[in-house]
């Protein structure tokens, strides 16, 4: 009689979850609440203000023949009716940036030589929406200090190793702007090469000092974390129903791609189909 119990209980738990996990597939393929899709444009930075690991002379964005290949890209992103633009500025400027926009939309802000300006704006107005979003996150940063020194003292074939990396990476890239389009430089940008370029940077040293200080390590989370914390400011606004265009830099988007990619609440909304 026990053993019939049981058997009863467990065939009625079984059912329960099933019951349980078809309601929710229902749910979740619902029309009425449609998964998020999230766009992570990655950009060089239009104004090259020097801040990245990677040096290099960037194209100029402000030719007409660029600036109608920005005008026609934009025209294309914003037809597709995004609810949402985000842009890599800090949250602690919304306030300058909202009346940027605004002054934008009156006709009376000539576009800055930024991305966020130069395409972000452009996609936004484009779309009627009332403003763009920052999502950046400045209170974390990429720690390399103690790495570096680590390097310096214990490993100096490393670090010779590293810098030549960052010094032929960056030659690369100010060949490939004085000879490509902008068009084919933000196709690079966003392939999937470059995405392991980029990661690979950050993740290269990750075994320096391994066991003991961890400064390899250490230096690779500080980057994670600052990508951890963008991206969860991107997850709060891609809630069901929404389409968001997630602008920055490619070294950002290249990580955040792989959280995207694990995110079961939220789907890849391809950049390479417009550009």
């Amino acid at each position: 009689m026990k053993n019939f119990i049981k058997i009863f209980s467990s065939t009625i738990i079984l059912v329960y979850c099933s019951a349980s996990w078809a309601a929710e597939k229902e749910v979740l393929s619902s029309p009425e609440a449609p998964t998020a899709q999230v766009m992570l444009f990655g950009t060089f930075h239009f104004a090259n203000p020097g801040r990245d690991t990677v040096k290099l002379n960037v194209i100029d964005v402000l030719t007409p023949e660029n600036q109608a290949y920005l005008e026609q890209l934009t025209e294309k992103l914003a037809s597709e009716s995004p609810t949402h633009v985000m842009l890599e500025c800090d949250p602690s400027i919304q306030n300058k940036i909202d009346k940027k926009f605004q002054s934008y939309l009156n006709g009376q802000h000539r576009l800055e030589v930024n991305e966020s300006q130069q395409l972000g704006f452009r996609i936004a107005a484009k779309a009627k929406l009332s403003g763009v979003i920052c999502y950046d996150e400045n209170q974390v940063h990429w720690d390399g200090s103690k790495l570096m020194n680590y390097m310096s003292t214990n490993t100096p074939e490393r670090k010779k190793i590293f810098d030549t990396e960052i010094e032929e990476f960056g030659n690369l890239s100010s060949k490939q702007h004085k000879t490509l389009t902008l068009r084919q430089l933000l196709q690079i940008d966003n392939s999937v090469e470059r995405d392991r370029k980029n990661m690979n940077l950050y993740l290269m040293e990750n075994d320096i000092d391994s066991g003991e200080g961890f400064s390899g390590a250490d230096a690779s989370v500080s980057w994670w974390h600052r990508n951890f914390r963008m991206y969860a400011n991107i997850q709060t606004k891609a809630q069901p129903g929404t389409k968001v265009i997630a602008i920055a830099g490619s070294g950002h988007t290249a990580l955040m791609k792989t959280l995207l990619a694990t995110d079961l609440q939220r789907e890849a909304w391809e950049i390479n189909d417009y550009l």
